[in-house]
């Protein structure tokens, strides 16, 4: 039965895990972004006006809700090291989930629903990311982007959460 202990739970999850989760996953991308050569990285949490920022990482308004990361340039650019940018998100969630799932199973870490909600995000990030399909708003998935572009068929760097910029381009708002 659903009861009032578990709306707490599911607020905290909701406003504290989620957008853990959706970090990691954005810090995956950029890490390979990272890795290639990519410029004038930003991970961008929520939407709506911007509170605060730190590093690269700013925080949004509506925090909780869905995230980005920006770059621009690449200095390995070609259709494997973009692949592993629009898949490093999901790599990054099933990475975490496993090392959590570890430390959980050899008691390092207690058993809570914590962690179960941590991994639950995970996998539903993880997920919907690689499900190979279009958005409403005609942005691919990270799965279809990846499949676009190993098939020479996609023409921006740009999903639902990954916006690759040219070198003349203006910031994206939210």
């Amino acid at each position: 039965m659903f009861g009032l202990s578990d709306i707490t739970k599911f607020l905290f999850s909701f406003f504290l895990i989620l957008p853990v989760v959706t970090l990691i996953h954005l810090g995956g991308h950029l890490f390979f972004v990272t890795l290639f050569g990519g410029t004038e990285k930003k991970i961008k949490i929520g939407c709506g006006d911007k509170i605060f920022s730190f590093c690269n990482i700013e925080v949004r308004k509506y925090y909780f809700w869905n995230g980005h990361c920006e770059f621009k340039g690449l200095k390995y650019d070609n259709k494997f090291t973009n692949s592993l940018i629009y898949l490093g998100g999901a790599l990054f969630n099933l990475i975490s989930m496993l090392l959590i799932y570890s430390l959980v199973y050899q008691g390092i870490l207690e058993k809570s629903v914590l962690w179960y909600q941590f991994i639950y995000f995970s996998f539903y990030i993880m997920f919907f990311s690689l499900f190979p399909m279009y958005f409403s708003d005609g942005s691919p998935s990270d799965g279809k982007a990846a499949e676009l572009t190993l098939k020479n068929q996609l023409n921006d760097k740009v999903t639902d959460d990954v916006v690759g910029k040219k070198e003349d381009e203006d910031d994206r708002c939210c």
